[in-house]
């Protein structure tokens, strides 16, 4: 994998474009994260979760990818307790800038449920199936 050639980026540069984007009624923006590839494309869909304006700005500044827990009220550092960081190769936005996509390098899985990826749910077969095994029990992901 690369390593990372633009970030972090200046507080200044990182507070413009947070403020550049569009937030939806509740402060939020969509966020994908996408494990990148050695040609800077992007590779598997990781997860999607919620940014606010601080956590874009933090992202930025710090090359750590951060998002904003709803459910917690706070800003969330990926990894902060299951040690499954993500460090931010390239920063991307839409052309109605109101999502973001962010090519990163996982460590560990990305999941909260010890899979890969959040994205194990498929139609196959006329039936819903899981198509991803767990890699790490969350108990030793959170104890």
């Amino acid at each position: 994998m690369s390593t990372a050639t633009h970030y972090p980026t200046t507080p200044e540069l990182a507070a413009e474009v947070a403020d550049q984007l569009n937030y939806n009624t509740d402060g939020l923006i969509p966020a994908i994260a996408q494990q990148n590839t050695a040609d800077g494309k992007g590779g598997e869909i990781l997860m999607m979760a919620w940014m606010n304006r601080e956590a874009v700005v933090e992202t930025l500044t710090n090359a750590r990818v951060c998002y904003y827990s709803r459910s917690r009220q706070k800003l969330w550092r990926k990894g902060e307790s299951s040690g499954q960081e993500q460090s931010l190769i390239d920063f991307r936005w839409d052309c109605d800038q109101d999502t973001v996509v962010m090519l990163v390098e996982q460590k560990g899985v990305a999941c909260h449920t010890g899979r890969h990826n959040c994205f194990f749910n498929a139609v196959r077969d006329g039936k819903v199936q899981i198509i991803a095994d767990v890699e790490i029990s969350p108990d030793d992901l959170y104890g």
